[in-house]
């Protein structure tokens, strides 16, 4: 069962990578921390636009941002994405089953009408 606090945490996660602005970000820093100004190179945005996508990532817990002097480093958080991982994975193991018995029911049915198709020629 999931508890409000991590429901609402799996909300903020699945809203933040509902974006592929923010997707691309977080396989940007799949690779390892970088800064805010490295993150922003590929994208046709401003710097503020890219900040405020990585306020939605920071406050969905799926990175972390520091302070080193001038440098503004961004590094990924994994908790986050593990959390949303297993709630899918969840989801996926109901869905085989039932999907499986809707297999086996499917099979039943079509089983019991080839045996009547042949009673009845």
């Amino acid at each position: 069962m999931v508890s409000r606090n991590n429901h609402d945490q799996l909300s903020a996660t699945f809203a933040a990578l509902a974006d592929p602005t923010r997707r691309s970000i977080l396989l940007r820093l799949a690779s390892g921390e970088i800064s805010v100004t490295a993150i922003a190179e590929p994208f046709e945005m401003s710097l503020p636009a890219v900040t405020k996508h990585l306020k939605v990532l920071e406050r969905a817990g799926l990175i972390s941002r520091g302070r080193e002097a001038q440098w503004r480093p961004c590094r990924l958080e994994g908790r986050a994405l593990r959390d949303a991982a297993g709630w899918i994975e969840q989801v996926r193991r109901l869905w085989d089953e039932r999907l499986g018995r809707l297999d086996d029911a499917q099979r039943e049915v079509r089983s019991k009408e080839k045996k009547y198709v042949r009673r009845t020629k």
